[in-house]
Parts: structure tokens; C-alpha cells; sequence
């Protein structure tokens, strides 16, 4: 039950991530789509948002943490493979979503999303690997399992409400 629980979970968590990258939690895809924006910074934190005319990072932070649980549910459901390949798999889905926002001009392509995004996943992996010396491995999945769950029925209560209004 817990294995079924667990792949459900990262594959509703893969999902909503595909859905913040690409359509940054909008209903109306097409919207997105219409706004062809196509950049592309190689430069790491040279772009920050500005609001009312101060300089926010908070799309990084917010990468960053979105990307925590990655590393922690990919822990959970893929135990025989070890730290790296999981670590290049962070990587690498992160490269082919920066590079699919580039070539359908529906986002900006940014090292500085890259690098947080990675980060994040590779905080996910250490604070399971962390976290298991102390706790047994199907405890913490369950505690990992069940928060997510938690968290996730959240998210979703959360945006309706900024949705019905």
C-alpha cells in the first residue's frame, strides 16, 4: 500500500511541477502559450524580478523549494539507485524543462533556475539521507508519504480558494 501510495504521490507532485514550470499554476494554457516570451540568461541571479521597483529573488527561493520534495520522493520510491544518478536526474529534467520553455517561447530560460532548481533536489536527497540515519527507512517513508499527502490536499485547497475568488 505504502509503495502505491508513494508513486502516486510523486507522480501527482511531477505533475503539478510540470504544471508551476510551464503554466506557472494557470487553468488557461493558452493564455501561456499566446505570451511568447522567449529569453535566455547565462548569467546565474543576473535577473531578478523586479516588484514596485525593488529586487526580489523570490522566483528563486520558490524554485529552490518546490524542488525539495523531488529529492525526497525520488529517495522514497527508488532505493537501489544510489545519490548521483538521482542528482543528474534533477539535473537533467530541469536542463530539458528550461530548454522546452526556450523552444516553445512559453517561459525564460535561466541558469539561475537550473542552479536552484538542482539545489533544491539535492537538498531533498541529503535530508533524506540525513534523516534516514536516525529513522528507519519505512518510517520515514511514511512520515515523507504522509506529509506530502498532506501538503498536496493543501496546495489544492489553497489555490481553489485564490481560484473561486
Amino acid at each position: 500500500m505504502m509503495k502505491i501510495l508513494s508513486r502516486t504521490l510523486l507522480f501527482l507532485y511531477f505533475f503539478i511541477l510540470i504544471w508551476v514550470l510551464f503554466f506557472k499554476l494557470r487553468f488557461n494554457i493558452s493564455s501561456t502559450l499566446d505570451e511568447h516570451r522567449r529569453s535566455l540568461n547565462f548569467v546565474p541571479f543576473a535577473a531578478p524580478t523586479i516588484i514596485n521597483g525593488e529586487v526580489s529573488y523570490g522566483e528563486a527561493v520558490w524554485n529552490f523549494l518546490f524542488f525539495i520534495p523531488f529529492g525526497m520522493l525520488l529517495s522514497v520510491n527508488f532505493k537501489r539507485i544510489r545519490f548521483l544518478p538521482k542528482l543528474l536526474l534533477m539535473v537533467a529534467f530541469s536542463f530539458v524543462v528550461e530548454m522546452i520553455q526556450y523552444v516553445f517561447a512559453i517561459g525564460a530560460t535561466d541558469i539561475t533556475d537550473l542552479i536552484t532548481n538542482t539545489a533544491g533536489g539535492l537538498l531533498g536527497l541529503i535530508l533524506y539521507n540525513l534523516l534516514n540515519r536516525f529513522i528507519e527507512d519505512k518510517i520515514l517513508d511514511k512520515i515523507i508519504v504522509y506529509s506530502g499527502i498532506v501538503l498536496l490536499a493543501l496546495f489544492f485547497i489553497m489555490r481553489m480558494r485564490i481560484t473561486l475568488r
